[in-house]
């Protein structure tokens, strides 16, 4: 089972009242961050090869390295395994993401399969291949596949967020904002579209592209 989709914002919107009314941290996150965004990507290989462009970068980096490869023609599998490891440094991408793509453009995974598959196996499927850990996994379920209950407590903002939330003396890790975060089910992408907003608002900056 896929689980309920986010398609509109009006599913954003939807989720955004079931955790304000369930949750009472999230009604004052709402009234300082207003309606959350849809943020909707289209999903397959260009999508994941971004998101493993966007690792361990800052926004501004990572959009202008998406620029240069989807300016010569680098976000399709063939190209990438045609391409020489000039072509992809000029594009700024480093030495292991350059062994990332080509690990996903040999992987062979069927994108559309992945749309109807349970959100755990698309999580196996995705960090089967080298260089796409759970983080990338989850948040490419959550945007490109729209998948409602998904969280990516790995994710450095929303563990920033949650501290400032809900008080926290320190950022909560991983496996602790992984257990949090199930008070927020069946909605979690939502609360994590709550959660980065939060983020930009107290910190002042992007949480994810």
């Amino acid at each position: 089972m896929t689980g309920r989709i986010i398609l509109t914002e009006a599913d954003v919107a939807e989720g955004a009242d079931w955790l304000a009314a369930n949750c009472a941290h999230f009604s004052g996150l709402l009234e300082i961050t207003g309606p959350l965004p849809l943020r909707r990507t289209p999903d397959g290989f260009a999508q994941l090869a971004s998101a493993i462009v966007s690792q361990q970068v800052s926004t501004a980096s990572a959009r202008a390295i998406r620029g240069r490869l989807d300016d010569a023609d680098l976000m399709r599998p063939e190209t990438i395994e045609g391409a020489s490891d000039e072509a992809l440094r000029a594009c700024g991408l480093s030495r292991q993401k350059m062994r990332y793509l080509r690990a996903l453009a040999a992987s062979g995974i069927d994108f559309d399969a992945l749309r109807d598959a349970p959100t755990e196996e698309v999580i196996a499927t995705l960090t089967a291949v080298t260089g796409i850990g759970v983080w990338t996994a989850e948040i490419y379920a959550m945007f490109a596949l729209g998948r409602a209950d998904v969280f990516a407590p790995g994710d450095l903002a929303l563990q920033e967020g949650a501290r400032h939330l809900l008080k926290l003396e320190e950022r909560p890790k991983e496996r602790a904002l992984r257990e949090i975060a199930t008070r927020w089910s069946p909605w979690r992408a939502v609360a994590a579209r709550g959660l980065w907003e939060y983020y930009h608002h107290v910190k002042g900056r992007e949480g994810i592209l």
